[in-house]
């Protein structure tokens, strides 16, 4: 019976958890609202100008350009080959559109990350009460459900890419703030020593000795940027951002399994390509 009322009790004083953040909500919507339609409107130029990039020149052209790009930064022709068949067998597909729209949408993403999250990565490997305050903002950033989030998103900011970008980004920024952190912090203090000796100032201690150092770490942050925001496309769909997740989402109100097939394997390849072009040029080794 003290166990039913003591429930009883915690019921009763329940604390206004959901009504905080409705009210967060609602007072942002009626005292910035002009601030999020001039952000909304900024994002979604942004990504307009991303698909027309991607989408203006033939799918053929575009490959090409690519695989070029790719046999450049690795001259490794198995590499090269893997991206041109990849890429054709999206445009065999019948997806190429929905594929740019995709991109799109990632390396807006990417870009955003990056842009945010190694500065804050930098300065937390600096300041260490910083770290301590991010750690757990990070921690809720990658562990609270996104449906959560995309609600306010769509209320700020209506339907369109723009909630989705949003609700990617969310998602994806802890990933390469923790790695530059732990990249920048992990510099040995022999390094910092050996610049500081030849009379280096903060910033070109950064530019030469942290960064260079911090630079795999750097790279890994942003393919896994990448892969948070590739796995997001679905999620993106359900607020009118296009991709590959509509084909999806299609294949799940149908049950056809043949579409959803072939537009996860158009996922699959794509993150396949992203992930090998952003990494490192391995060395070759001499035997």
């Amino acid at each position: 019976m003290a166990e039913e009322n003591t429930a009883r009790w915690l019921t009763d004083y329940k604390l206004p958890l959901g009504d905080g953040a409705k009210a967060g909500v609602n007072w942002l919507t009626d005292n910035a609202g002009t601030l999020f339609d001039s952000l909304a409107v900024a994002l979604e130029h942004g990504i307009d100008a991303l698909l027309w990039l991607l989408q203006t020149p033939s799918p053929l052209a575009l490959i090409t350009l690519l695989a070029i790009l790719v046999h450049l930064l690795h001259r490794r022709w198995l590499l090269t080959l893997f991206v041109v068949a990849g890429m054709l067998l999206i445009v065999n597909q019948g997806y190429w559109k929905e594929t740019t729209q995709t991109l799109a949408l990632v390396l807006a993403s990417a870009f955003i990350c990056m842009a945010v999250g190694v500065p804050l990565g930098v300065a937390a490997a600096r300041r260490p009460w910083l770290y301590a305050i991010l750690r757990p903002i990070l921690d809720f950033m990658q562990t609270i459900p996104t449906f959560v989030y995309l609600i306010p998103a769509l209320i700020l900011f209506g339907l369109g890419p723009v909630p989705g970008l949003i609700a990617t980004v969310i998602f994806a920024m802890p990933a390469p703030i923790r790695m530059t952190h732990l990249g920048v912090s992990s510099t040995p203090k022999i390094l910092l020593e050996v610049g500081d000796a030849f009379g280096c100032s903060p910033w070109e201690r950064l530019v030469k000795i942290e960064f260079p150092h911090a630079l795999p770490q750097m790279l890994a942050g942003l393919t896994q940027a990448i892969m948070l925001s590739l796995s997001m496309v679905v999620i993106a769909a359900l607020v009118g951002a296009g991709g590959l997740g509509v084909p999806i989402l299609r294949a799940l109100n149908q049950v056809n399994i043949g579409k959803g097939f072939e537009s996860g394997i158009i996922i699959v390849i794509i993150a396949i390509i992203l992930d090998r072009a952003c990494r490192l040029r391995q060395p070759r080794r001499n035997n």
